[in-house]
């Protein structure tokens, strides 16, 4: 199968995912939540490595930590460990084709991000003493963090997008489910995750990892 019919694939079940699969049974939304990310995995597999073999390598276990974190987040503290390997795993993969020291303006939006998120988001935990969550999500807002900085340091405008996507789906996610409920939640969480995934898996082939101008300048 091609790249590019394998893409066209990606997007079709990803959007019978997202809009025309009920909640219930469950099952069944979990078989077809994890079909757009077997396939993603399927197209990051066959893409030619433009950058180092361990890379290419990283991104596919991340992506496979990912998908596995999609069926277990139902039970949510295990989900987000979960999850919280794969931002490590991708942020290992990062280092692995760091190019560049992070811009100021984008390490200041990020550390402000991280702020503003543990203000309001572990705070609001604290105050109803869901201790225990206060903990997880500060650890959580440091890893995706520490995830978008590497990102930006690969130059890589795949990555950086992809990392972008995934910090915006978890945040819209986290304010979702701990602070105020927001329309169309899931179809904003689902479409910048799948996004993200996608755009790591085709970092793989980016021609762009020595390259700064493209995005950051």
């Amino acid at each position: 199968m091609s790249s590019k019919i394998l893409a066209i694939t990606i997007a079709i079940m990803g959007i019978i995912y997202i809009f025309l699969i009920p909640n219930d049974p469950v099952g069944i939304k979990i078989m077809f939540k994890l079909i757009p990310m077997l396939l993603i995995i399927l197209f990051a597999s066959v893409q030619p490595p433009g950058l180092p073999k361990s890379y290419k390598t990283l991104i596919i276990l991340g992506l496979f930590i990912c998908m596995l974190a999609d069926g277990l987040i139902y039970w949510f503290i295990i989900g987000l460990i979960t999850f919280l390997i794969g931002h490590i795993v991708y942020i290992f993969a990062f280092r692995r084709i760091k190019k560049n020291t992070i811009p100021k303006w984008a390490a200041a939006l990020l550390l402000l991000y991280g702020l503003i998120m543990i203000i309001w988001i572990a705070g609001t935990l604290w105050t109803e003493g869901e201790f225990v969550l206060v903990v997880a999500v500060v650890l959580y807002i440091g890893v995706i963090l520490t995830m978008g900085w590497h990102a930006l340091q690969t130059g890589n405008r795949f990555a950086i997008i992809g990392a972008i996507l995934f910090i915006f789906s978890d945040s819209i996610l986290a304010i979702n489910k701990f602070i105020v409920a927001i329309p169309y939640e899931h179809a904003l969480v689902m479409l910048s995750y799948y996004g993200a995934q996608f755009l790591f898996s085709y970092s793989i082939f980016s021609h762009y990892s020595s390259t700064r101008n493209n995005l950051l300048k």
